[in-house]
């Protein structure tokens, strides 16, 4: 996977990383960002960020974080906001974190306090914050209108959100199962509410 040393007369282009260069690019990049520093691949996302912020919320055990940031990474998110422990295994992430805005959250009140301040579009703050669980009452993903500028939050598989969270939510989402299961992975859950968003709102280049 990647690419060997840059072949052919040394680019003079700042974005690219002299030791990339050199020894070759392996990393889990696009193609277009090879040889790119990881400052200038932010720099380059940022100008493209989508605004919808994921959240992952009263998760006692944080092997799917990583999954969460690596599709968050790959939907090019605004942010991850990781509430609770500031620790998580980024093993799952495959690096993809360091290209993202990843933050931490104290707890409940500190991510509704964060998502009443985000900047909207229209110079207006607050942004809605709609949760994503199988819960009695919740509303078919399927159907809903996905805000352009949303966080969507994440609960653990078993405990789920927590009241807090259920409470403060805009809406609570339900993604629609045919099995006989009783939930989604975790992971797999944040990609479908992802991946609903990016349908909604995002045009392929």
């Amino acid at each position: 996977m990647g690419v060997g040393p840059w072949a052919g007369p040394w680019p003079e282009d700042p974005r690219l990383d002299p030791q990339l260069l050199a020894e070759g690019d392996r990393r889990n990049v696009v193609d277009r960002y090879r040889y790119w520093r990881v400052e200038a691949v932010v720099e380059d996302l940022d100008l493209r960020r989508h605004p919808f912020h994921v959240a992952v919320e009263n998760w006692t055990h944080d092997f799917n974080i990583g999954s969460v940031v690596r599709t968050a990474n790959a939907f090019n998110a605004a942010s991850v906001q990781v509430v609770g422990r500031r620790r998580w295994n980024r093993r799952g992430a495959m690096v993809t974190d360091r290209y993202l805005h990843v933050d931490h959250r104290d707890d409940v009140t500190a991510l509704l306090a964060w998502a009443a301040e985000v900047p909207l579009a229209d110079g207006g703050r607050g942004i809605a914050v709609l949760g994503v669980d199988n819960l009695p009452g919740a509303v078919p993903l399927e159907t809903y209108r996905l805000p352009r500028e949303c966080v969507l939050v994440f609960g653990q598989e078993g405990p789920g959100l927590s009241e807090q969270v259920r409470a403060a939510c805009t809406a609570v989402l339900s993604i629609a199962q045919f099995g006989s299961t009783r939930s989604l992975n975790a992971g797999a859950a944040a990609a479908i509410a992802m991946h609903a968003w990016i349908r909604t709102h995002a045009v392929p280049d």
